[in-house]
């Protein structure tokens, strides 16, 4: 895992791919805790016997509980230890090209973006690739942004 504890250290490896995370698997579970947190029980998620019919041949992970896995998984690639608080400010763009089956198995990939200095501290982007084992298509593309205050 890649520490970083300041700013010099993050701005320094703008544009380099970190590494990957373990590989976790998405259960049933985990998919049918999701949809009653956020209310969404599309069959296509938590219907096993509906989804074997389906298109994809089972049920799947819905696209928001696999780009809230992104902080658990990327933080097994990197830390950061700066000094201030470190606040989630949004995503400039998330793409899910794959659906992930239950059962199936998921990494990310992380790199560091951008990195822009504001009177605060620094905003920082943050790129992130969540494989599918087995897959060619990832299953998420996103692009986060992190403030990191002085």
């Amino acid at each position: 895992m890649r520490v970083f504890s300041t700013f010099e250290e993050i701005e320094s490896a703008a544009g380099e791919d970190l590494g990957a995370s373990d590989w976790v698997e998405v259960t049933q579970e985990q998919v049918d805790t999701f949809a009653d947190a956020t209310g969404d029980h599309q069959w296509i998620h938590v219907d096993v016997e509906r989804a074997k019919d389906g298109p994809f041949g089972g049920t799947i992970a819905h696209g928001y509980l696999t780009l809230s896995m992104v902080p658990a998984l990327g933080s097994q690639v990197m830390s950061l230890e700066t000094p201030g608080a470190k606040l989630n400010y949004g995503v400039n763009k998330v793409r899910f090209p794959n659906p992930v089956l239950v059962g199936s198995r998921i990494r990310a990939h992380v790199s560091i973006g951008g990195v822009t200095e504001l009177p605060t501290g620094r905003q920082l982007t943050v790129r992130y690739t969540v494989e599918i084992d087995g897959q060619q298509k990832p299953a998420c593309v996103a692009e986060t942004v992190v403030l990191l205050l002085s």
